[in-house]
């Protein structure tokens, strides 16, 4: 029996109304991972559960500026519905808002009962189902960075750094969070049952990181990307911003998102290792490393998806824009830890916190694949510091150069669906032209005075 079936609906209705609930937000990730949502009265969840809750399937178009972009499927068809149907195994009341659970949702067509093009999570599911046919369970750990910040109107662009200190890498309590946020945060975080685990303060003034517990890909997409919506939510109880955009400040490094990645068989033993292979790494893990390495400038378009993103890319800035494996190192675009065992796992160091959890995580699943698949060994590790351009090739520098690299490849494509594949693109190309024609201050102070 289904959450979705009527005795189902009425336990867990039962329970919420027990628990002083009496509204459930119903969420679901769009394509750059924006959480969209319906507050639903608890009495009305047996009908949104049995048809589902309507939107309009442009929300998937729309842009961070409110524009909707002309994607197939969208204005084209006159602006079509999805339906939307609350995932009761989700389920978690909300610390921070006193009577409200929060719970995902699945998107659909409503006029083939098939999941929505352009779902995340759903694209996400069927590159899950294609490792479930090797015999591989992917298991993700999800580390993300974000800034926070507290609105000042003699900042260039409103908003400065909460707090401004810096040098407090790796650090907790006062001295680098003078009025606490990141307990507060943890704290809040914990109560809403997402699995984190640690934080702390990170390189720049108003930087934290916040690792989660790793699991199954699902469910690590889904506790990644409901702590995003999460963080930002807390700060705007706060009157700040927390923001995870590649990279906020000139004067700044800028935001990862790094996701560990190992894969267990049906009897759950970590098919990454093995002691008498090379690096004490099985073939599994080398050929995925391999995959990772070949389909990387594509990846760059998923885990990097914002003409911002490539701006936190370059000579000494601790974030991979070479394409490189190395053991415990961390100027490689792929890190080996040193852990072996149950713990053997590789680490993707290419992404930003700005990518879709759903998305990232899909890609890097994808090219793990797509390299087992293959079965070809990766080139010898890096040694040493990893920003040498005689030693490795560049990845794309700029979101179109990555657009065009994940249109020619045709493997990782066919993994991820051609049609969500083509929307994505459309929604980004439209982005990555806007901002061309977009006149910068930089611009201006470059030209303006002398030309």
């Amino acid at each position: 029996m289904s959450a979705h079936d009527t005795p189902s609906v009425r336990r867990h209705q039962d329970r919420l109304a027990a628990e002083g609930i009496d509204v459930v937000r119903v969420t679901y990730p769009d394509l750059i991972g924006t959480d969209r949502a319906r507050d639903v009265l608890l009495d009305h969840l047996p009908s949104a559960c049995e048809h589902g809750l309507a939107f309009c399937r442009a929300v998937y178009h729309t842009t961070p500026r409110g524009d909707v972009v002309a994607i197939q499927g969208g204005i084209d068809a006159g602006l079509p519905d999805i339906s939307v149907r609350p995932d009761l195994s989700t389920l978690a009341s909300v610390p921070w808002e006193p009577g409200v659970a929060w719970c995902l949702g699945d998107t659909t067509d409503p006029a083939t009962a098939a999941p929505a093009a352009e779902s995340p999570r759903d694209l996400l599911r069927s590159v899950l189902a294609r490792c479930t046919d090797a015999g591989l369970s992917p298991i993700v750990g999800p580390e993300l960075e974000y800034f926070l910040l507290e609105e000042d109107a003699t900042a260039p662009n409103g908003w400065r750094r909460s707090p401004t200190v810096t040098g407090s890498v790796y650090t907790a309590g006062l001295r680098a969070d003078p009025d606490n946020h990141l307990l507060r945060t943890l704290r809040q975080l914990r109560d809403l049952g997402i699995g984190v685990i640690t934080g702390n303060h990170e390189f720049d003034g108003g930087q934290y990181e916040i690792n989660l517990t790793h699991s199954d890909a699902l469910d690590a997409a889904d506790r990644a990307f409901r702590f995003k919506a999460a963080v930002k939510e807390l700060a705007r109880k706060e009157g700040k911003l927390a923001t995870f955009m590649a990279k906020p400040f000139n004067d700044s490094g800028g935001s990862g998102f790094h996701l560990h990645f190992s894969c267990v068989d049906a009897d759950g033993r970590n098919v990454f290792d093995d002691p008498a292979g090379a690096f004490g790494l099985s073939g599994n893990a080398r050929h995925a490393i391999a995959g990772l390495l070949t389909h990387a400038p594509a990846l760059a378009a998923l885990l990097n998806p914002t003409v911002n993103s490539y701006k936190r890319f370059g000579p000494d800035t601790l974030a991979p824009w070479l394409i490189n494996w190395g053991l415990d190192n961390r100027s490689a675009m792929v890190r080996i830890p040193p852990e072996r065992g149950s713990g053997a796992r590789l680490e993707l160091r290419l992404g930003d916190a700005g990518a879709n959890p759903y998305l990232a995580i899909a890609a890097l699943t994808a090219a793990a694949l797509l390299g087992v698949q293959e079965g070809k060994e990766p080139p010898a590790p890096l040694e040493g510091y990893g920003y040498d351009l005689e030693k490795s090739q560049v990845l794309p520098m700029n979101l179109t150069a990555a657009l065009d690299a994940l249109e020619a490849d045709v493997e990782l494509i066919e993994l991820l669906g051609k049609d969500f594949t083509a929307s994505f693109l459309a929604y980004k190309r439209d982005e990555a032209e806007r901002f061309q024609r977009h006149v910068t201050d930089w611009e201006f102070a470059e030209y303006s005075y002398h030309l």
